[in-house]
């Protein structure tokens, strides 16, 4: 039962997100983010955390803002554990801003949609 309820929660809550962010998983995340052209912004996040949702609006405004300069992407830790993992994710929300294959930024915690943009800003 708790695994039904966490997968209606999920559908409900990723149903809700702006068309310009998706999802990236272990398997994609070398293709989508560290290859990518543009820079990337990779939010960490549970359906079951509540700060994580929190920062939902500020990466929404981000995708849209910059639309044509930043990619916005979402992994769910529970579901993919090797790439948090593997670049240090202990706790969500964590946004990491790659750049060009590397790591550029580390934000953890749900930051103002302010202090996120500016930081993000920087490698624009």
């Amino acid at each position: 039962m708790r695994n039904c309820i966490k997968r209606r929660l999920k559908r409900k809550k990723e149903a809700r997100l702006a068309e310009d962010i998706t999802h990236v998983s272990d398997d994609t995340f070398e293709e989508e983010v560290l290859k990518n052209e543009l820079p990337v912004l990779v939010d960490f996040w549970a359906v079951w955390c509540a700060p994580c949702q929190m920062v939902v609006p500020s990466l929404e405004y981000l995708a849209e803002t910059h639309k044509n300069k930043l990619m916005v992407k979402k992994m769910n830790v529970d579901e993919n554990p090797k790439i948090p993992s593997q670049y240090g994710v202990m706790s969500i929300p964590t946004l990491l801003l790659f750049k060009g294959g590397e790591l550029k930024e580390t934000i953890v915690g749900a930051l103002p949609k302010e202090k996120i943009e500016e930081t993000v800003s920087k490698h624009l």
